[in-house]
């Protein structure tokens, strides 16, 4: 059924999505002991439990009162054997005490006296910048598309260029550039309102039978969700979904359009580059999804004409049940 519905039905029928999806967490409780405890404290006593008729007959064999005298008799050879069995990490130290002659007239450092286990490491050194992490698997950061260390060189409007002839053979595509300043404020409205909806204008038949025949149409509307996240240091990615979609599948819907923001040049140039995809056959087509990404912008980068937009976003992300659809609506109206 086509998610799109006339102006007048959608200010009454659509109802906000819930925020987040609901998550169950299974709590489950355990006692956690230690292994080496465990290893080691009772085991003597399971021994001794389970063959103490035996041990016991082998008191009476040597003259021995009982079972206690029994180990006094043998607790050289006792030891000995414990020495022998002994499992670095779970029922020894991982290192051997120190020899005697090895010890030193100094006293112990508090660390060394307070447990046998040798010290932790010391905690790795902060990474630099130019050592920041890779990313995720399936994340493509600027480089995939370009060499930062050739085009750094390169004026803004020259690596404008080769960022259009980049992907100027994908129909599919979508790529822009945009100041980093814009960008950051962006940024920082994406990081406190991580979704949003928005609604993309549509061309529906008319009610009306006979100029339905004729080919009229009226006004109608679709809402799509929309999604940030911040997989990689230099790396936002922006994910539109169909309304009607993400409410049937949620987590697991597909987005139609996949957009990347690359900021690697936002201090060097000021500059921020950006690419996409349009998926092919999931009802939306390239100029409806640069729409949608415009649309975006207007509610992303608040200035003061833009005051109840940004009420809207508070709205949506508090989940505030006085957000209305036909609000939503008429703001877009106005971008048209």
């Amino acid at each position: 059924m086509a998610s799109a519905l006339r102006l007048t039905t959608l200010r009454h029928a659509l109802r906000q999505p819930s925020r987040t999806q609901s998550l169950v967490y299974q709590r489950r409780w355990a006692q956690v002991q230690d292994v080496r405890f465990l290893a080691t404290h009772h085991s003597e006593d399971r021994i001794l439990a389970k063959y103490k008729e035996k041990l016991e007959s082998k008191a009476k064999e040597a003259g021995l009162k009982d079972v206690s005298e029994l180990k006094d008799a043998y607790k050289d050879k006792i030891s000995d054997l414990r020495k022998q069995a002994a499992v670095p990490g779970a029922t020894a130290p991982l290192t051997p005490p120190p020899s005697p002659s090895s010890t030193s007239s100094s006293p112990p450092s508090p660390s060394s006296a307070s447990s046998p286990w040798p010290s932790p490491p010391p905690p790795p050194k902060p990474q630099s910048d130019s050592a920041a992490p890779a990313p995720p698997p399936g994340v493509k950061t600027l480089n995939s598309f370009l060499d930062i260390d050739k085009v750094s060189t390169l004026p803004e409007k020259e690596i404008q260029a080769l960022w259009r002839l980049r992907h100027a053979n994908n129909e599919q595509s979508i790529h822009f550039d945009l100041p980093a300043s814009t960008f950051q404020t962006l940024l920082t409205t994406a990081k406190k309102h991580p979704s949003f909806v928005l609604p993309l204008p549509r061309q529906v038949p008319t009610d009306d039978a006979a100029a339905a025949d004729q080919g009229a149409t009226s006004q109608a509307a679709e809402l799509h969700y929309l999604q940030f996240t911040h997989p990689h240091k230099d790396t936002t990615t922006l994910l539109f979904t169909s309304l009607a979609e993400f409410k049937l599948r949620g987590e697991f819907a597909s987005p139609h359009t996949t957009i990347t923001f690359h900021s690697e040049l936002a201090n060097s140039h000021q500059l921020v580059l950006g690419q996409g995809l349009v998926v092919e056959g999931r009802g939306v087509t390239v100029d409806e999804a640069r729409w949608l990404i415009m649309c975006m912008q207007k509610f992303y980068v608040v200035n003061e004409e833009g005051r109840n937009r940004g009420e809207l976003l508070d709205m949506f992300t508090r989940g505030d049940g006085g957000f209305k659809v036909e609000r939503l609506l008429e703001e877009a109206e106005k971008i048209l």
